[in-house]
């Protein structure tokens, strides 16, 4: 299964499916037909979050997913399958991947990353898993855990990272973390247009994300209305 994902997604694109709770496209029905309009236009794979949300893909598109789970909690700033119950709730799916925070932040309940590494591949053996990073001791944390991927996803949304773009001086980050890491990366966080896309690939990451740019039309539309208004 490992191999057969990593095959499936090299040097194409991945389409993330997702719509929060406040979002006005927030229902896994609609994000199912998302993720199958994503399927038509030629994504091999889908990124989304929750459980209804990855089982309402599974059986609308059958693409391989990367899933996650989106939950806050009171002692902790990390929100992206924060906690080992969110692990194996998504695991559970028979998701191909399962992505979590890899930020060097206090998790909930003083929960450690090394045990719940461990524990996903004492309990999942056959599942991927993504760190989620945002600097480069993040991938290199995440490659001493023995994550399968690193992807760059909290570049730009977390304290010390706030405000940087992955695109920034042609992709300078993005080139350190391909030199940095020993395992597949995967480019993900505000690459919002295919020339930014087709350049992570250049660059020779494994495959890259495309979400708010393709999935979230009122982000679209309101960067319309913006230009239009000024």
């Amino acid at each position: 299964m490992k191999n057969n994902f990593l095959e499936t997604v090299n040097k194409k694109l991945i389409v993330s499916c997702q719509a929060l709770p406040k979002e006005p496209l927030h229902s896994s029905f609609i994000m199912s037909r998302m993720a199958r309009a994503a399927k038509e236009a030629g994504s091999v794979a889908i990124r989304c979050n929750s459980v209804v949300d990855i089982q309402a893909i599974q059986d609308e598109t059958e693409l391989p997913v990367i899933g996650l789970n989106k939950v806050d909690y009171p002692d902790s700033p990390v929100y992206i399958t924060p906690t080992m119950k969110e692990m194996r709730a998504v695991a559970s799916t028979g998701a191909e991947v399962v992505a979590c925070d890899v930020t060097g932040q206090k998790r909930p309940h003083d929960e450690k990353l090394a045990d719940i590494v461990a524990q996903m591949r004492k309990e999942f053996p056959d599942t991927l898993l993504m760190a989620d990073t945002a600097t480069l001791d993040n991938v290199r944390e995440a490659n001493e855990l023995g994550f399968d991927i690193v992807g760059t996803t909290m570049h730009g949304y977390t304290p010390e990272t706030e405000g940087m773009n992955l695109a920034d001086n042609d992709f300078e980050y993005l080139k350190s973390v391909l030199e940095t890491s020993t395992t597949p990366v995967i480019a993900e966080g505000k690459v919002d247009t295919p020339e930014k896309a087709r350049r992570c690939i250049e660059l020779g990451c494994h495959a890259v994300v495309v979400g708010g740019a393709i999935t979230r039309p009122l982000e679209i539309a309101s960067r319309f209305i913006n230009a239009v208004n000024a």
